[in-house]
């Protein structure tokens, strides 16, 4: 994986750049979950929820858990039961709020989310739901199972059905692809960013995105530098 997230300082650092970016273009980022039909950004599970919420969510799992179970070939309820695992994955002791990540019960639970998002995407391959594939971007994240190349898939998901498109999705797009190592992709992306930016955010948008690039290689420098010396 690209960015291994064990250490304090790195969760940081990451954080961090999407923080400024979001900051940048005024917090219109999917980060925060704004813009359009496109619910739940990427900082969404750093809200603490009560237990009448989580048992709410345990519910409506165990309730789409059976509509599958009865019926395998049932997309609907297959995406359903994505979006209700993770929304109680991301809540109690699931997430921690001091370090802005799942916990390791929580890493656990996405493994489930993952199943069922999977299941779907194999039943309804054209035009996934892209409110659903914007949780999954936060699932597959550095802070949920660290499966980049999926939380760039589901990110494309949802710039592709979002209109009109904007420089805050494709730069999360282009962080995103930046992190999973695929560079073509996040130039592409940073380069249709950049266009859709207002005039007066281009220049500075351009060099943070430049900056996340450079950030994100050198890390996987090191991440395969650190798995070559440990025996």
């Amino acid at each position: 994986m690209l960015f291994d997230l064990r250490g304090k300082g790195r969760r940081n650092t990451v954080r961090g750049i999407y923080l400024a970016l979001a900051l940048l273009m005024g917090g219109g980022l999917v980060l925060f979950g704004v813009g359009g039909s496109v619910s739940g950004g990427l900082l969404d599970a750093f809200k603490s929820n009560g237990g009448s919420t989580s048992s709410t969510f345990e519910k409506r799992v165990k309730a789409y858990e059976k509509r599958v179970q009865a019926n395998p070939q049932d997309a609907a309820a297959w995406k359903e039961l994505a979006r209700a695992r993770y929304q109680e994955t991301s809540t109690g002791d699931n997430y921690d709020q001091s370090t802005s990540s799942f916990t390791p019960k929580g890493i656990a639970k996405l493994g489930q989310v993952e199943q069922a998002w999977d299941r779907y995407l194999a039943l309804q391959p054209k035009k996934p739901d892209p409110d659903v594939a914007n949780l999954m971007v936060q699932a597959f994240g550095p802070a949920g199972l660290n499966k980049l190349d999926k939380a760039v898939a589901a990110m494309e998901i949802v710039v592709d059905e979002r209109t009109p498109p904007t420089a805050a999705l494709y730069g999360q797009l282009a962080q995103l692809a930046y992190l999973a190592g695929q560079s073509r992709k996040g130039d592409l992306s940073s380069q249709k960013a950049v266009e859709l930016a207002p005039k007066d955010q281009k220049q500075q948008l351009k060099q943070t995105l430049a900056s996340f690039k450079t950030q994100a290689a050198q890390q996987a420098v090191q991440n395969a530098t650190t798995t070559a010396t440990t025996p």
